[in-house]
């Protein structure tokens, strides 16, 4: 049978056609021994062999076969269904990565930015509760600081002298500080702090335009904006809350894991047994 270039599987009465070298990715399973027609559980009909499982979970099984991973949408909800047919089929590397269930669903992040108005300085502060979520915000954000003679809030553009990068002030991995505008130095000189957002070119001094940017950026990575508020009334202190469900991770199984000796195979369903 594994000679043959293709098998039919009617799973629950859900076909699907696969190669043999799919089907045999893990020798020990019962789909390989399927092959050598050495499983009673499984009925050659009409040149398909006949399952009566899960069809629709099926479909997650043929995608690990073909994958060696788990990937699974954001609303799947029916892991330990999953996990029933992966022991049945005795596929114990998949078995166990569905025991990592915490790590498959999808998670909720929150991010929060609060912006505050001083003369003509604007100080952000940004929250989330990803810390690679803010890594790469951090890595997207350039402030850069020059002198201007004369000017203040109102000069749009940067001036034709070399403009100094500042590096953003990280109390942790999950936050960071920046501030744009100008601020009065010496006599008639002012430093001034422009902001540019990438994929954005532009470099920006007025704190509002840099709060929509920075606004407008994190609704295209997906983030919703979820409320408004005033944090500090006295300052004037404002905080907009974002959220965004991030998607479930893809998890592969280790190189040592597959193909599998009898000696892993046992282990692993002793496990598997055990937590049952």
């Amino acid at each position: 049978m594994s000679g043959r270039e293709v098998v039919a599987l009617s799973v629950g009465g859900v076909r699907f056609v696969t190669r043999p070298c799919t089907l045999l990715q893990f020798p020990e399973s019962r789909l390989a021994r399927m092959l050598g027609g050495d499983d009673p559980e499984f009925k050659l009909v009409n040149g398909e062999f006949f399952v009566d499982r899960d069809g629709a979970l099926f479909s997650y099984i043929m995608d690990f076969l073909r994958t060696l991973q788990v990937s699974l949408p954001p609303d799947f909800s029916d892991f330990q269904r999953l996990r029933r047919e992966a022991e049945f089929y005795e596929l114990y590397p998949l078995a166990e990565l569905l025991g990592k269930e915490h790590l498959l669903k999808p998670r909720l992040e929150i991010l929060e930015v609060r912006f505050f108005l001083q003369e003509m300085q604007a100080f952000f502060r940004i929250f989330g509760s990803c810390s690679s979520t803010v890594e790469t915000l951090a890595e997207q954000i350039t402030v850069l600081t020059g002198q201007l003679p004369g000017q203040g809030w109102s000069s749009p553009f940067p001036s034709q002298k070399p403009l100094i990068p500042l590096p953003l002030e990280r109390p942790s991995h999950h936050d960071m500080v920046f501030q744009c505008g100008t601020d009065c130095s010496a006599g008639d000189r002012f430093v001034a702090r422009y902001v540019s957002i990438k994929p954005d070119n532009r470099m920006l001094i007025n704190g509002t335009n840099v709060l929509g940017l920075l606004i407008d950026t994190l609704l295209k990575d997906g983030f919703h904006l979820i409320s408004t508020r005033t944090v500090s009334s006295d300052e004037k202190v404002e905080c907009y809350s974002f959220e965004r469900t991030q998607r479930p991770a893809s998890l592969s199984i280790a190189a040592n894991q597959h193909p599998e000796s009898s000696g892993m195979v046992q282990a692993r369903k002793s496990r598997v047994q055990k937590g049952k």
